[in-house]
C-alpha cells in the first residue's frame, strides 16, 4: 500500500508506546526516556524516515498531576478526567524533548467512532498524510476523556495498527516492556527462547499468546499478534522489541537484529482502504464459523463467504456489522461485512459476506 515515492522518496513509520514503557518503576511518565525517544526519532527523520508516535501515559500523567495515587483508578470518571488532565501534561513533555531538534509535534485523539463512518476514517487519513507533509510529529492517542467500553479500541496495539493503514506506513514499531515473542511465556517459563523472524502467523503461535503482562498497560501478545496479523495483510512490517534496549527505534528501523520482525509478504491483490477500514475501523459484532470447503474457496480462491457454507455463527449482529469468519479448529481467517442480520443467518440463499467487503488473514 505505502509508495514511498509520492513521499519524495522518504518512508514512515509508526512507533508505538505502552504505558509500561513509557513510565518509570514508581509509575511516573520517564521524562529522560522520552528525551532519548526524541533523539532517535530525530535520527531517524534525518535518515530518511517520518515518524507517527502511538502513546499510551495520559491517564498516569494525569494521576501524577493530580496528586492522586498512580496506580489506575476503577472509578470511569476519575480515569477520564485523569486522562483529560494528563494529555495535556503529556503533550507538553513530548514538546519539551522534540523542541531542541526543531520539530513541532501535534495533537491527534481517535475513538472507534470516528473510525466506525467510513467518510470520518478517510478524513483522518488525510489529516495524518498533512500532518506528515508539513513535518510534524504526530502524537497519538485513544480519547480517553469520552471513550466508553462500546467505542475503546481496548489498546494502543490496535489503534497503531489501525493509524499504520490510516497514514500507509511502511513499518510499525512497538516498544514493549518484553523483548518480542517468544517460544512460551518467559515469566513462567524460563527455558523460553525469543522468535526473532515470524513470516506467518499460525494458530499454534495464536494459542500460545497470553493476556496482558502488565499492571500498567492495557495490551497483550495477542493484540500484537492481531495487530501484526491486519498489519501483514495490508503489506507492513512490524517490529516489537523492548522499548528499553538501547537504540531500539534506530534499530528496527535499520533492519538491525531486534526483537520480533513480523514480516509482509507481497499481497496478491491491493488491500483497499475500504477493506481496511473493515479490518480494524469498528468493534467486531459476532463470529461466523464455515466448513473446511468454505475456508478453502475464501482463502485461497478468493471466493466470497455463501451461506452453504456457514456451520454455526454467534453474536446479535445486524447487517452491515462487522463479523470474524473462523475455520472448524476456531482460527480467525478473515474479517468482513454481514449481508444480513444474524437472525436471518439461517435463511439466505446467496451470499453472506461479499469478497469486496472481507478481508482474508495469511
Amino acid at each position: 500500500m505505502s509508495d514511498a515515492a509520492t513521499r519524495n522518496g522518504r518512508r514512515l513509520a509508526v512507533v508505538k508506546l505502552g504505558s509500561s514503557t513509557l513510565t518509570d518503576g514508581e509509575g511516573r511518565v520517564d521524562r529522560a526516556y522520552l528525551a532519548d525517544l526524541a533523539y532517535q526519532v530525530n535520527r531517524a527523520r534525518k535518515a530518511g524516515w517520518d515518524v507517527i508516535i502511538v502513546s499510551s501515559g495520559s491517564i498516569p500523567c494525569g494521576l501524577e498531576a493530580l496528586g492522586m495515587p498512580l496506580e489506575r483508578p476503577k472509578h470511569m470518571p476519575t480515569v477520564q478526567a485523569a486522562a483529560s488532565v494528563g494529555m495535556r501534561a503529556l503533550l507538553a513533555a513530548y514538546d519539551q524533548v522534540f523542541s531542541p531538534y526543531g520539530i513541532l509535534t501535534s495533537l491527534v485523539l481517535l475513538t472507534r467512532r470516528d473510525t466506525a463512518d467510513r467518510t470520518a476514517y478517510l478524513h483522518a487519513r488525510d489529516t495524518f498524510h498533512r500532518l506528515v507533509e508539513l513535518g510534524c510529529v504526530p502524537i497519538v492517542n485513544e480519547n480517553d476523556t469520552v471513550s466508553v467500553e462500546q467505542i475503546k479500541f481496548g489498546d494502543n496495539d490496535t489503534l497503531a495498527a489501525l493509524v499504520a493503514c490510516l497514514a500507509d506506513a511502511d513499518r510499525v514499531v512497538i516498544l514493549s516492556d518484553i523483548e518480542g515473542l517468544f517460544t512460551a511465556n518467559p515469566q513462567t517459563h524460563p527455558d523460553a527462547t525469543l522468535i526473532k523472524r515470524v513470516d506467518r502467523i499460525t494458530p499454534a503461535i495464536m494459542e500460545g499468546a497470553t493476556g496482558a503482562g502488565s499492571a500498567v498497560g492495557s495490551g497483550g501478545m495477542i493484540t500484537k499478534l492481531t495487530s501484526a496479523r491486519v498489519l501483514g495483510a495490508a503489506g507492513i512490517p512490524l517490529v516489537i522489541c523492548h522499548g528499553r534496549a538501547e537504540s531500539a527505534v534506530l534499530h528496527a528501523l535499520d533492519d538491525e537484529p531486534i526483537g520480533t520482525l513480523f514480516t509482509a509478504k507481497e499481497r496478491r491483490h491491493k488491500i483497499t482502504p475500504r477493506k481496511l477500514w473493515i479490518a480494524l475501523g469498528d468493534a467486531v459484532r459476532g463470529r461466523i464459523t464455515v466448513d473446511d470447503g468454505a475456508a478453502e474457496a475464501i482463502t485461497l480462491r478468493g471466493k466470497s463467504l455463501l451461506f452453504v457454507g456457514i456451520s454455526r455463527f454467534e453474536g446479535e449482529f445486524v447487517a452491515g456489522g462487522v463479523v470474524d469468519v473462523l475455520d472448524e479448529s476456531g482460527y480467525v481467517i478473515a474479517r468482513g461485512l454481514a449481508r444480513c442480520d444474524a437472525r436471518d443467518m439461517r435463511t439466505g440463499e446467496d451470499i453472506a459476506i461479499h469478497r469486496d467487503e472481507l478481508i482474508v488473514f495469511e
